[in-house]
């Protein structure tokens, strides 16, 4: 009896916990006073009876009734003896669940189940509405309310209110279409409507399971909607880790929505189907073996497992973390999770290019990358050597060099820390990531602006150094730290191979997401055009100022080796933009050359250093204010 108790105070709690949290049913009842009492012996008296003619509470002395005629199936019909109250009045509650056929009373902070949840009902009476009323003098219900709402402070001997029948589960899943969590309503009402088995519902199928302390997994059959052939339906595996070993029996929730409407969100489309799975009063992540869940869904090429976290999510989120996609064929499509939540199929509206040939491109990278690494080492050493002579440009091409060394080592370690590290180290390396490769476009654009002042801006004074250390390591911090801050922009990002779409390459970049694209296509892309632009522009006015002067005949390859840089960096990046499905060629070059960038600028070094040993004249990174200033002079009239 006192196991009895105990659970229906726990159910009155959860009552009125989930009243607004979960989204009340409106079409609920809850009617409380105050009673008052000769402060003797009290008697509840029941007498309930299926129909819908409605329902009678009242009061005297020593009784306090209800009585009517509001159920579905329960029917019962007897006094019960209350104990003595301390005082004369006692504090009351009525709970009317339609859906449920439950009605509850709590009284003085004890829970008496007056009936039963008896499963969800088709037909149920509810929409209760006050009747006639009788007042009493002394003993009676003071300080009736309804929904909170005070009907009066009168003492009154008794309330009536009178009910109409309705649809009961199809008001209820008009209702849950409304909410934004009309998911997690449903299978609250599925979990504590008692029943085992298929529990059917207009919006959702469900099967509850009872695992029991010898559940040793169990291939779940879902309740097929009218119209859906039974072999369309998706097939769910629950492993045995499922079952806690803390509790003797657990109930499981395995629902079925045909019609994903609770689900859709503007920027993502699933397929029609989606299956939840959730285990009473527990939360299960980290399975040490996945649930496997397989759909069926007409032919699609672009589709991936996606699940909706509703304890970090209060809108509709699609992730694919805690998923692996297994492509069983072209219609049928197996998913592995290690959690439980909503499970479906996502169909990418704008679908990432699959790439052809993904593993001969990422061994070519890797080891163009690794030669590069080691260029930019020797180069970096060969500068340090210049840093006590009268060469001003060593400082920027040194930043240069250590900007590209660090993005082609995080490039090469991105794909692991990718496999292997938490989420949230694999955003900070995505950031760290993109901060290197503004950094580079920030030096090129230095390189570009250096190279210009000491050929153009010949009377000028250089700039401080310590602004060129600012515009190519201070600057590009500030967007990454703005990205960093919004969330959703950086993160684990997935390469898909044309030859096996299962099993992708998985990097630490900027993620797929609407906001992250935009920042790429206006950050990364703008900032690359401007740097490629204005090396041009500049170029072309030197080249307008020297192009009469003898001395351009003798230092033109020395002239068009200054700019090698910038022109060799803005070709290749711009590769990137006329690659297609079927410029497999221009995509090789774009690889080999870009992460080759390292070796191609030791390369120029050495052979401008070379260049410069043997010809005085066309000096590049020492020319003196002399030379270019006579480079740059007006030539004399005869």
């Amino acid at each position: 009896m006192m196991n009895q108790r105990i659970g229906n105070l726990l159910l009155v709690l959860i009552i009125s916990v989930y009243g607004h949290a979960a989204g009340e049913n409106d079409r609920d009842f809850k009617m409380c006073g105050t009673w008052l009492h000769n402060g003797s012996s009290q008697t509840l008296d029941i007498d309930l009876k299926p129909g819908c003619s409605g329902i009678n509470i009242s009061a005297n002395a020593s009784t306090l009734s209800i009585r009517g005629s509001i159920t579905a199936k329960c029917k019962r019909s007897q006094p019960l003896p209350l104990a003595a109250s301390r005082g004369s009045s006692s504090s009351f509650c009525v709970y009317w669940e339609p859906l449920l056929d439950q009605l509850m009373l709590e009284l003085n902070g004890e829970s008496f189940s007056l009936c039963n949840a008896r499963g969800l009902q088709t037909q149920c009476c509810t929409d209760l509405s006050l009747g006639r009323q009788r007042p009493s003098q002394l003993y009676g219900i003071k300080n009736g309310r309804v929904h909170g709402d005070v009907l009066t402070s009168n003492v009154m001997a008794e309330y009536e209110f009178t009910g109409q029948e309705i649809n009961c589960k199809a008001q209820f899943c008009d209702k849950a279409a409304q909410e934004s969590r009309g998911a997690n309503m449903l299978e609250e009402a599925v979990l504590r409507s008692a029943e085992v088995g298929h529990v059917y519902l207009p919006c959702v199928q469900s099967t509850v399971i009872e695992m029991k302390e010898d559940f040793a997994g169990s291939n779940v059959t879902l309740l097929a909607p009218r119209g859906v052939p039974p072999e369309r339906i998706p097939a769910v595996h629950l492993p045995a880790c499922l079952k806690t070993a803390n509790r003797k029996v657990s109930k499981v929730v395995c629902s079925y929505y045909k019609n994903s409407t609770f689900f859709q969100k503007s920027s993502h489309r699933i397929l029609e189907d989606v299956v939840g799975i959730t285990v009473e009063n527990e939360i299960i992540t980290n399975l040490p073996e996945p649930i496997r869940i397989k759909f069926y869904h007409p032919e699609t090429q672009k589709r991936k497992c996606v699940s909706w976290d509703t304890r970090k999510d209060n809108e509709v989120e699609w992730r694919e973390t805690g998923c692996i996609t297994l492509q069983l064929s072209a219609v049928e499509t197996e998913c592995c999770c290690n959690h439980l939540t909503y499970f479906a199929i996502l169909v990418e509206l704008n679908p990432t290019r699959s790439v052809r040939h993904l593993e001969a491109l990422t061994i070519i990278t890797a080891v163009c990358c690794a030669v590069s690494i080691a260029s930019c080492a020797i180069l970096f050493i060969s500068l340090c050597r210049q840093r006590k002579s009268k060469n001003h440009s060593s400082l920027v091409h040194r930043g240069l060099v250590v900007a590209l060394f660090f993005l082609l080592v995080l490039f090469v370690l991105t794909g692991t820390v990718a496999n292997t590290a938490s989420e949230g180290v694999c955003r900070f390396v995505g950031g760290l990531l993109h901060y290197t490769l503004l950094s580079v476009l920030c030096w090129m654009a230095v390189e570009v602006i250096h190279t210009f002042w000491m050929m153009y801006m010949v009377f000028s004074p250089k700039p401080n150094p310590w602004i060129w250390c600012l515009l190519g390591f201070g600057v590009p911090a500030l967007p990454v730290i703005i990205l960093g801050s919004i969330g959703d922009i950086y993160g684990q990002r997935a390469v898909k191979s044309s030859d096996d779409l299962t099993t992708p390459y998985r990097m630490c970049w900027m993620t797929d997401s609407p906001a992250a694209l935009m920042a790429h296509f206006i950050i990364n892309t703008g900032l690359l055009v401007v740097v490629v632009s204005s090396g041009l522009v500049m170029l072309f006015l030197v080249f307008r100022k020297i192009r009469h002067r003898d001395e351009w005949r003798t230092n033109r390859v020395a002239f068009l080796s200054i700019w090698g840089l910038s022109c060799l960096f803005g070709s290749t990046w711009v590769l990137a933009f006329f690659s297609s499905e079927a410029s497999e060629t221009v995509l090789f070059l774009f690889c080999i050359i870009n992460s080759l960038q390292g070796f191609f600028l030791m390369l120029r070094f050495f052979a401008l250093e070379r260049m410069q040993k043997n010809s005085p004249s066309s000096s590049d990174f020492s020319s003196t204010g002399s030379t270019r200033q006579h480079m740059l002079q007006p030539p004399e009239k005869n």
